[in-house]
């Protein structure tokens, strides 16, 4: 069952916890929520407290001033969201942003931390990828109803996730959109927009791998998708360079980002959580 707090600026943020065990903070990606983590709760909440989270501007979170859709702002929402549930400690899941979150609060609050699985992200993001985001982030909806996405996402998405079942693409929009009297309706803020356009105004990237160096001496994992368009194979090699011992799978027909219930991506996490249980 949802259930609310309210961060020190006034804004009430969605979250469920279910499961017993190791805390599991699973973060979603830019316009995600925590509904793209229902399979690490189908199939692990027996085992560990799945806590999820839908940041400011997402899900069943409240909007917020687009200037504190910041990552660096969500990543202290997640921190409170912990106080709140009186943890001193979390793994995390990020899934993407969520993973770049993970990241920086390995670089600013390490000691609240147990472990981060990164879902198709890491340190350089693929311009081909950023692209494609931009392409999307706070359009309107192309799609009349969940059965019509069904039918559409293929042709849209096909590429990066072939051999994807009609039930498996309604499952997918119904995640992301909700159904509204027209069309699907978005289920975040769309003037998300407007922060990362601020974000990146400069033109400058910043160089992120001294925040991957920051997950030192905790224990690790990564997914990528096998046609990712955002996490690059060259990437994820100097990752596994700088980081031998990190759990790390290729998700088959995926691209960015993989589902969570793939059979690669089941027994990662299983992996990393029994990881995580043995420190």
């Amino acid at each position: 069952m949802t259930e609310t707090f309210t961060t020190a600026d006034g804004i009430r943020l969605a979250y469920d916890v279910q499961g017993s065990g190791v805390p599991l903070l699973c973060l979603a990606g830019l316009t995600r929520n925590m509904d793209d983590f229902e399979p690490v709760v189908e199939h692990f909440a027996s085992r560990a407290q799945i806590i999820r989270l839908d940041s400011r501007g997402r899900g069943a979170s409240d909007h917020a001033d687009p200037a504190t859709y910041t990552i660096p702002q969500e990543g202290a929402d997640a921190l409170a969201l912990l106080d709140h549930l009186g943890l001193e400690r979390a793994a995390i899941l990020g899934t993407s942003r969520g993973g770049l979150i993970a990241m920086v609060l390995a670089a600013t609050a390490k000691e609240r931390l147990a472990g981060v699985l990164l879902n198709d992200i890491g340190p350089e993001l693929d311009p081909e990828g950023l692209a494609h985001i931009m392409d999307y982030l706070g359009r309107p909806s192309a799609y009349r109803s969940y059965d019509d996405a069904a039918e559409k996402l293929p042709k849209a998405l096909g590429a990066q996730f072939p051999d994807v079942s009609f039930d498996q693409w309604r499952t997918y929009a119904r995640r992301i959109w909700s159904e509204g009297p027209r069309r699907l309706e978005l289920r975040y803020d769309p003037r998300l927009r407007e922060a990362v356009e601020a974000a990146s105004v400069t033109g400058d990237v910043p160089d992120m791998w001294p925040l991957f160096d920051a997950l030192d001496d905790l224990p690790l994992a990564l997914l990528r998708g096998e046609n990712s368009n955002l996490l690059s194979r060259a990437c994820l090699n100097e990752m596994q360079h700088r980081r031998p011992e990190m759990i790390t799978a290729e998700v088959a027909n995926r691209g960015h980002v993989p589902f969570l219930d793939e059979p690669e991506s089941l027994a990662v996490i299983e992996r990393f959580l029994a990881e995580i249980e043995a420190a």
